[in-house]
């Protein structure tokens, strides 16, 4: 080190000499900073303005400070590959400053020798605004270094169009390097175009401060992308996150004080799950342009007196789209950052092709060549549309009520399979519970209100006045693993129909193996034909809200003790017709089961297997189910077996798998 020291400033002083005698102006002042251009091993203090040269190659050998009063100047082009180790950083002390002049066509670089996570330290700026860490000369948790103050417009100096790469070094379990660590920075200094790659800490985390950052990216850091503790007050405007790797924290965390910083147009993109915005302690923020896509869970206060179940006033420090946080939200929206405004970032990554999640705008044609993958919420939105082809096979990821696809009010699904080449949407073990499944929401009527009714998934809004509306086709589609479990109250089906209309097509539906219903009708107008279900651990086919549809060609099959019913009807009677409807079980259970004052009538009911044909819970009227043409008058009555079986040797589609 002391070698290298010694020669960082030598190089300095030399350039600052030939600076007096040929560069000064009339008075004998120095016109411009010394220039590094033989040597190229970086380390020790600079103690005099400095500007480095692009054509150099530069080595950081160890610790690079720069000192107050002093401003180190890094050309556009310049690249900087740093050795490994915990004492490889460059760091702006308090009252010093730093000048990166890349450009989109030639931007800085700092980078180690083998770009891997933690290699080295990154760039630490230590300025003199405010911190709740204290009043002043605060000893940050890295390299001693002291920072903090009482001028929130305090200038560290200037960055644009900067690149970290491998930094996040681990000094213990409680301390490490980031890749861009901002100490009680100011307002005055200009932070814009970073991208963060592969740090084995956080990309970017404010210690207090007023500085704010606009444009930046920030992939595949494995602790949090954007963290801040300690006050700071400023923003991030402009931000693209992308997890593309397991085990990272979180898009971003926020501790301590809540001084409100503001993050405009924040888009995040994961494609393993994981958790999206933390705050702890009293922390907050006012976030608008959200779009969060992939992640389980996407709110989430840990310090909450029940982190289950904030209250409304824990959730009011945190400001999305200005309301107040809801965990129970996505936030998957359409992204209001694009990924290419970072084009001038070579090495970023890309959302893998074969990944379906986030939003569908516009018109989208799956390709049946292709292995898709299901790693998130996938949602068409009103005016946009998914064409699914025959053959086409979604691997959804068992990431629970994270993992669905959603067609919203004016959207359009057209799944196009074939009796000899279906669609196939399952998770990779199939297991109940796996994913969400589908869900569509329609334009129809619905008992639960006029329009736009909220459902109990998704937060999505369904229904109106508009009974014929169309909101796609589905033919031959064959569903393992759904039903996600949101809480005892709300699950995910194999299909939820929310206020359908009778414009849309279904037929031919196999569903397998769900932990809650089959297929589940809200209001709406819907019909459905050919439709196999087996081993629903709850309702085979469900519906409430007034759904006056009809299902025809129904084959449910128990074969494992603890399902719910073969049908389950709640709420006001709108009388659908079931058309050659066959349960068989197996393990005993219950067949029918009516709520409150729902009904239905049947053509050709055959029931074989169960405890209990019919229930009505509620003491509804038996004669609210009418069986070929007759009201059932006690539900004691052989009546249910009367039927033909449905003949489905046929059905050679619902055997699809991937």
């Amino acid at each position: 080190m002391r070698k290298s020291f010694l020669k960082i400033n030598a190089i300095a002083a030399l350039f600052a000499a030939f600076a007096v005698v040929g560069c000064s102006d009339d008075e004998g002042t120095i016109t411009e900073p010394p220039v590094i251009e033989a040597e190229n091993e970086l380390e020790g203090e600079v103690t005099e303005d400095l500007t480095l040269d692009a054509t150099v190659p530069y080595d950081l050998t160890g610790i690079l400070s720069v000192e107050a009063g002093v401003t180190l100047t890094i050309p556009a082009g310049t690249t900087i590959t740093s050795e490994r180790g915990t004492d490889k950083y460059i760091v702006v002390q308090k009252g010093g400053m730093i000048d990166i002049q890349g450009t989109a066509s030639n931007p800085v670089v700092l980078t180690s020798q083998n770009g891997t996570p933690g290699d080295w330290g990154g760039l630490v700026i230590c300025g003199n605004a405010q911190t709740t860490a204290g009043a002043s000369d605060v000893v940050a948790e890295v390299g001693g270094l002291l920072y903090g103050g009482d001028d929130p417009a305090d200038n560290s100096g200037s960055i644009e169009y900067l690149i970290i790469e491998g930094a996040g070094a681990q000094i213990n379990s409680e301390s490490q390097y980031n890749g861009l660590s901002l100490y009680a920075v100011g307002s005055g200094t200009s932070i814009s175009n970073v991208a963060i790659l592969n740090g084995a800490d956080d990309g970017v985390e404010f210690f207090g401060g007023s500085v704010t950052i606009t444009n930046l990216y920030l992939e595949n850091n494995e602790d949090d992308a954007v963290d801040w503790t300690e006050g700071w007050d400023g923003g991030v405007t402009n931000t693209y996150v992308l997890h593309t790797i397991e085990g990272f924290s979180t898009a971003i965390e926020a501790d301590g004080d809540n001084a409100n910083p503001t993050i405009t147009d924040f888009t995040a993109v994961s494609e393993t799950g994981g958790l999206a915005l933390q705050f702890k302690k009293q922390s907050g923020a006012t976030i608008t342009g959200l779009s969060l896509t992939g992640y389980d869970t996407s709110v989430d206060l840990p310090n909450a007196a029940d982190p289950q179940n904030p209250t409304e006033a824990e959730l009011s420090v945190i400001k999305i789209e200005g309301e107040n946080a809801d965990p129970g939200k996505t936030y998957t929206t359409t992204p209001t950052v694009d990924v290419n405004d970072f084009d001038w970032v070579a090495n970023r990554g890309e959302v893998e092709a074969n990944l379906l999640q986030g939003t569908v705008t516009g018109d989208v044609v799956l390709d049946a060549s292709v292995s898709y993958e299901l790693n998130s919420s996938y949602i068409i939105a009103d005016g946009g549309s998914l064409t699914i082809p025959a053959g086409t096979k979604i691997t959804a990821r068992d990431g629970g009520t994270a993992v669905y696809i959603a067609v919203l009010k004016g959207g359009t699904i057209d799944i196009q399979g074939s009796e000899t080449n279906p669609v196939i949407m399952a998770s990779a073990n199939g297991n109940p519970g796996d994913w969400g499944g589908l869900v569509i929401c329609g334009n129809a009527t619905t008992t639960a209100g006029a329009a736009d009714v909220q459902a109990e998934i998704g937060g999505f809004l369904y229904g109106g006045n508009d009974d014929a509306d169309n909101s796609g086709s589905i033919r031959n589609l064959v569903l393992y693993g759904t039903g996600a479990q949101i809480n005892s109250e709300s699950q995910y089906n194999g299909i939820s129909f929310y206020a359908v209309g009778s414009g849309t097509t279904v037929e031919n539906i196999a569903i397998y193996n769900g932990s809650d219903d089959g297929v589940e009708f809200f209001g709406g107008t819907v019909s459905a034909k050919n439709i196999y279900l087996e081993n629903l651990e709850d309702d085979a086919v469900d519906w409430t809200e007034g759904w006056s549809g009809t299902v025809e060609n129904t084959y449910v099959s128990h074969t494992l003790a603890g399902f719910s019913t073969a049908v389950e009807a709640d709420g006001d009677n709108a009388n659908p017709q079931l058309v050659n409807f066959t349960a068989v079980s197996s393990v005993g259970g219950l067949a029918l089961q009516f709520k409150k004052q729902s009904g239905a009538t049947f053509s050709n009911l055959y029931v074989e297997g169960y405890d209990t044909n019919l229930d009505m819970p509620n003491d509804g009227p038996t004669t609210n189910v009418i069986i070929d043409g007759n009201p059932v008058q006690n539900a004691t009555d052989d009546v249910f077996a009367n039927g033909t079986p449905l003949d489905i040797s046929g059905w050679s589609w619902k055997d699809a798998t991937l």
